[in-house]
C-alpha cells in the first residue's frame, strides 16, 4: 500500500504544480481586453423556487433590484416543486404552476434575463429528516435502501445511476420543466453526491464511482443536448480531486469521482463554486483548460466570493462565462432582502448583500 500512497501523492503534486504554472501564465497576460469582454459576460444569480404565494414578490425583485443590477442569467431551482403532469405522484405543494412558470418567464424575457430551470439529478434526493418523493414513491430506484427514510446518519441519499427505469421518469420531469419555462438550457445539479457505488446497491456495488457518475452525467446530456437540444449546466465540485485542490470534501471529491471529467463532453457548462476565503482558486483555470466553459460560483461571504471573481476574472481565458451569485434560501426570503423587508434572514441579507457587491465590483472595469 506505501507505493501507491506515494505515487498517489507525488502526482496530486504535479498536477498542482501544472495549475499553479497555467495560473502564472494566464495572469501574466494582458487584461485590458479580457475586462472587456467580461463585462459583456454572465452576470447570474442561482435562486431556490418559492411557494406560489411568494412569487409575486420575488418577480417585483427582480424588476427592481436584480434586473437593474445586470443580472442577465436567472439559474431557477425547482426540484419538486412543479405541478408535474407526467408524474403527479412527485409534486410537493405548494407546488409551482405551468402558468406560474410562464409567467416568470415573460419577465425574465422582458427583462433580458435567460431563465434556466433546475432539478437536482443523482444525489440531494433528501434533506435532514425528509426524503424527496422519487425516492419515497419509487423505492427501488434507492442507492441506499436498507437506510431508513428519516436519513440517519447520512448528508443526502442518491438515486442509483444504473436502474433501468429511473431515467425514464427523471427525463419526464426534465422536459415539462423545459416547456414550462421555455427554456433553451438547463441545469441538472450534481453537486455533493456522496453516497454513489454502495454496496447496498446490487447495481452498482463494486463499481467505479468515477465510472458511473460520468454514466449518469452521460445520460442527461444524450438527452438534454442529444435530443432535446438545450445546453446543459452542472456543478463542478465532483469532477475535482480532493488531493490535488486540497478544496475539502465539500467542493472536491474523496470518493473517487473526480477521473468522471475525462469521461463526459465538454460543451458542459461547469458551475465552480467556492464559498470560503482562499489565496486561489486553481479549479476555474482547470476546468478551463479541461475543455469547459465555467462559471465560478459564490454565496454569502462577501470577502471571499469578491476574492474568487477577482482570482477568476485575472485567470480568465474566452471559456470562462461570468460568475453567478448562489442564495439558499427561499427565492421569496431573498427577495424580502433584496427588497429591505427588516424580517428578512440574516443568510438571505448576506447573500443579497454579497451579490450586489460582486456585480458592482464588477463593473468597475478592473479590481
Amino acid at each position: 500500500m506505501a507505493a501507491p500512497l506515494q505515487r498517489r501523492k507525488v502526482m496530486a503534486m504535479l498536477a498542482s504544480s501544472l495549475v499553479g504554472t497555467l495560473v502564472a501564465e494566464v495572469e501574466a497576460q494582458p487584461t485590458t481586453e479580457k475586462r472587456e469582454g467580461q463585462r459583456k459576460g454572465w452576470r447570474a444569480v442561482h435562486l431556490i423556487a418559492p411557494n406560489p404565494d411568494g412569487l409575486p414578490l420575488l418577480k417585483r425583485a427582480i424588476e427592481t433590484h436584480l434586473a437593474p443590477w445586470g443580472v442577465n442569467v436567472l439559474v431557477f431551482e425547482v426540484n419538486y416543486k412543479f405541478a408535474y403532469r407526467s408524474h403527479p405522484e412527485l409534486r410537493m405543494e405548494p407546488a409551482l404552476s405551468v402558468q406560474d412558470a410562464r409567467s416568470l418567464a415573460e419577465l425574465c424575457r422582458r427583462l433580458g434575463i435567460r431563465l434556466i430551470p433546475e432539478f437536482n439529478c443523482l444525489g440531494h434526493q433528501s434533506w435532514r429528516q425528509t426524503t424527496f418523493p422519487l425516492l419515497t414513491k419509487y423505492r427501488e430506484f434507492d442507492e441506499t435502501p436498507q437506510i431508513p427514510l428519516d436519513n440517519p446518519g447520512i448528508y443526502c441519499r442518491s438515486w442509483c445511476p444504473l436502474h433501468p427505469q429511473v431515467n425514464e421518469v427523471v427525463f419526464a420531469l426534465m422536459d415539462e420543466l423545459l416547456d414550462a419555462f421555455e427554456a433553451d438550457a438547463f441545469h441538472v445539479g450534481m453537486d455533493e453526491v456522496f453516497l454513489i457505488a454502495s454496496d447496498q446497491c446490487p447495481r452498482c456495488r463494486g463499481k467505479d464511482p468515477a465510472e458511473l457518475f460520468a454514466k449518469a452525467v452521460n445520460d442527461y446530456h444524450a438527452h438534454l443536448v442529444g435530443r432535446r437540444g438545450v445546453e446543459m449546466l452542472m456543478w463542478g465540485d465532483r469532477l475535482l480531486d480532493d488531493a490535488v485542490t486540497g478544496y475539502g470534501k465539500w467542493e472536491a471529491s474523496q470518493n473517487g469521482t473526480a477521473p468522471a471529467i475525462d469521461k463526459i463532453p465538454q460543451d458542459i457548462i461547469i458551475c465552480d463554486w467556492h464559498y470560503g476565503l482562499r489565496q486561489a482558486y486553481p479549479s476555474v483555470l482547470y476546468f478551463q483548460q479541461k475543455g469547459f466553459r465555467v462559471v465560478s460560483a459564490s454565496w454569502k461571504d462577501k470577502q471571499a466570493a469578491l476574492a474568487f471573481l477577482d482570482y477568476a476574472r485575472r485567470t480568465a481565458t474566452e471559456r470562462w462565462l461570468g460568475h453567478m451569485g448562489t442564495t439558499w434560501v427561499d427565492g421569496a426570503e431573498f427577495a424580502k432582502a433584496l427588497l429591505g423587508d427588516p424580517s428578512a434572514s440574516d443568510t438571505a441579507r448576506q447573500a443579497a448583500e454579497t451579490l450586489r457587491a460582486c456585480f458592482a465590483r464588477w463593473g468597475d472595469g478592473g479590481q
